[in-house]
């Protein structure tokens, strides 16, 4: 049996398939969340989530300086605040099963640029070779009074 395609047939199966491919494409990479978590970072305090993993990113909620283990926050100094801050971010991306070396972006928010020194010391310790682009802020008040948060976006592997 012979069946005969005109050229303006072949167009249409051609387009059709290249439609479903990019449907399946679209589908297969834009519908994929997950929400990352782990009891190594303090629990969210609102309704948002620690982390989300999607298309090749994980976006790391912003921290500030909730001790994980009593759920408080810690009262200090802002090299304290900092400290603890980057170790909830680091848990967070560790529980992606990420590195520090794939963070590709951060924000810093602070309350009081008189402190950026103090917290650009502490963060440069986590990133000491090929450092994420970053922007710090002033803001008028962060979340349970705290000095700094800091936010993130990672590379997932």
């Amino acid at each position: 049996m012979k069946v005969l395609l005109t050229k303006s047939k072949l167009k249409i199966y051609f387009c059709l398939c290249i439609i479903l491919c990019v449907m399946n494409a679209y589908t297969q990479t834009n519908t994929m969340k997950e929400i990352i978590y782990t009891e190594n970072a303090p629990k969210p305090i609102g309704p948002y989530s620690q982390a989300v993993e999607t298309n090749g990113f994980v976006f790391v909620s912003g921290q500030i300086a909730i001790d994980p283990a009593t759920n408080n926050m810690l009262n200090g100094d802002v090299k304290a605040e900092a400290e603890q801050v980057m170790k909830n971010l680091q848990a967070i991306i560790t529980a992606a099963g990420c590195e520090m070396s794939d963070v590709i972006k951060c924000t810093i928010f602070l309350r009081d640029m008189k402190d950026f020194a103090e917290v650009n010391a502490i963060y440069g310790n986590y990133f000491k070779e090929n450092p994420p682009a970053r922007e710090t802020v002033a803001v008028l008040d962060l979340p349970k009074n705290a000095k700094v948060e800091i936010s993130a976006v990672v590379v997932s592997k």
